[in-house]
């Protein structure tokens, strides 16, 4: 039997070479989510429950080869130095591992850890990623999603005081929110200008970059078929949101009856959907 890490860069290097990225994204997912097959979920995971199942469970790291540089009950970083295929791959084809990681690894690693618990986010320190350090370092960081839905819903009572709609939405990374926004489509006489836009245009000026791997958008309201494939086009990790498109229809909204898994599920990468996060207080806002 064959190294199991030089047939997966193999398999990376003819699907990089034939810009087939997508399944090149789907293929790790795949990988990571058959360690789980009859396995059962722990009932209350931890981000150290979450670094098991991950590092020495899925991608069945050595414990010589990894080393954790620090833990408690919120969060756990670790240092791996075991062979990478995704490296071996970049290496072979000269290309900066800093690109591949996020284009193919960054999302099947949190969609496995979302199969534990949304809560618990991977987070990569781009800046310590081989070749470029001797080691490359993660991290598993445990967030609150519904205190993100609360500052949605600040911005959604903003919106509705100053004479919108009534949507709110925020873009965080890991425990932090980097934009916020409510809808303004009314007010500035722009229909483009939902909560969603507003937070993920923000997003991206605030890190300086318009891709963001990586980030959370939580909204109110499930985001439109627009929002949604702008969450596409920004290559969002994860759509988090508390009202349907359905239920806010059956209230009488005028809706576009397409949801955010729909467009994403046709999309070119790998977007996890999230619902139902302080649904009530959220359904709330529209009746």
């Amino acid at each position: 039997m064959g190294d199991p890490v030089d047939a997966r860069a193999s398999q990376l290097i003819g699907q990089i070479r034939s810009g087939d990225w997508a399944a090149a994204e789907r293929g790790d997912l795949a990988a990571r989510m058959a360690w789980w097959d009859g396995r059962a979920r722990p009932p209350h995971p931890t981000p150290r429950a979450g670094y098991e199942a991950l590092v020495r469970g899925s991608l069945g790291v050595p414990a010589d080869e990894v080393a954790i540089s620090s833990q408690n009950d919120s969060a756990i970083f670790w240092e791996r130095s075991d062979p990478c295929p995704t490296l071996a791959a970049c290496e072979a084809l000269g290309l900066d591992a800093r690109v591949v990681c996020r284009r193919v690894c960054e999302k099947p690693a949190q969609m496995f850890l979302s199969h534990l618990d949304p809560r618990l986010r991977f987070v990569r320190d781009y800046g310590k990623l081989r070749p470029r350090a001797s080691c490359c370092r993660e991290g598993i960081v445990r967030v609150d999603l519904e205190a993100f839905m609360d500052v949605a819903l600040e911005e959604a009572q903003a919106s509705r005081a100053g004479g919108d709609k009534g949507y709110g939405a925020v873009v965080a990374f890991a425990g932090d929110v980097v934009a916020r926004a409510h809808d303004t489509g009314v007010t500035d006489r722009d229909p483009s200008q939902h909560a969603e836009v507003r937070a993920i245009r923000a997003a991206a000026q605030a890190i300086g970059s318009a891709d963001l791997c990586g980030a959370v958008l939580v909204s109110t309201c499930e985001p439109c078929p627009m929002c949604s494939s702008l969450a596409v086009w920004a290559n969002l990790t994860s759509i988090v949101f508390g009202a349907s498109i359905e239920e806010t229809a059956r209230l009488g909204k005028s809706r576009i009856r397409v949801g955010a898994a729909e467009i994403v599920s046709r999309g070119p990468a790998i977007v996890e959907v999230i619902a139902g996060v302080r649904a009530a207080e959220c359904l709330a806002l529209y009746r």
